[in-house]
C-alpha cells in the first residue's frame, strides 16, 4: 500500500507556490507486515479505511442536506432523520479509529516513549464532537418544532 505524494516516490523537499515543506511517503515496508507485526499493519490499515469510510459518510450528508432542503415539506419533515443518522455515523466512524490510533501509541513499541498524540488527534475529536452536538439539534429540532403550517387561505371581503 504505496501513498507517494511526491513526483517518483521519493522523500525530499518540495517547494510550493508560498511555502517549502518536507513530504514523505507514508507507506509501510513489507518485512514490517509479516508475521508476529502483522497486528500492527492490521490496525494501522484498519485506521486509513474507518477514516476514509468517515469522509465518504459526510459527503452523502451533505449530498443529503442538499436534497432534504431542496425537496418540499414532506421531505423536510422526514429528512432530518436520516440526515441525523449519517451524522452520528460519521462521528461514530472518526471516533472508533481516533481511539485506535490512542490504542496504538499507548501499547505499541513502535511509537517511542516521548511520542505523543498532538494536533490531528485534538482536530479528530473536536470534529466529531461538533458532528454530535450538530446531530443532537437536529434530532431537537426535528422532535419539537411544530410542522411547516401551510399556506392560509386569505379572506375573501367584498364591500
Amino acid at each position: 500500500m504505496d501513498f507517494h505524494l511526491v513526483p517518483r516516490g521519493e522523500d525530499r523537499n518540495y517547494t510550493g507556490f508560498l511555502t517549502k515543506t518536507i513530504v514523505y511517503t507514508a507507506s509501510l515496508i513489507n518485512d514490517e507486515c509479516h508475521g508476529d507485526n502483522r497486528y500492527f499493519c492490521s490496525m494501522w490499515r484498519s485506521v486509513g479505511f474507518l477514516m476514509s469510510f468517515a469522509i465518504v459518510l459526510e459527503g452523502m450528508t451533505v449530498v443529503a442536506y442538499l436534497i432534504v432542503l431542496s425537496g418540499g415539506k414532506r421531505l423536510r419533515e422526514s429528512g432530518w432523520k436520516i440526515v441525523s443518522l449519517l451524522i452520528i455515523l460519521s462521528a461514530a466512524v472518526q471516533a472508533a479509529s481516533m481511539s485506535l490510533v490512542a490504542y496504538l501509541v499507548d501499547n505499541e513499541d513502535r511509537f517511542a516513549s516521548g511520542w505523543v498524540l498532538d494536533e490531528s488527534w485534538i482536530f479528530c475529536t473536536v470534529s466529531w464532537c461538533v458532528s454530535l452536538f450538530v446531530a443532537g439539534v437536529l434530532i431537537l429540532a426535528g422532535t419539537t418544532l411544530p410542522s411547516e403550517g401551510g399556506y392560509e387561505l386569505i379572506p375573501d371581503q367584498i364591500n
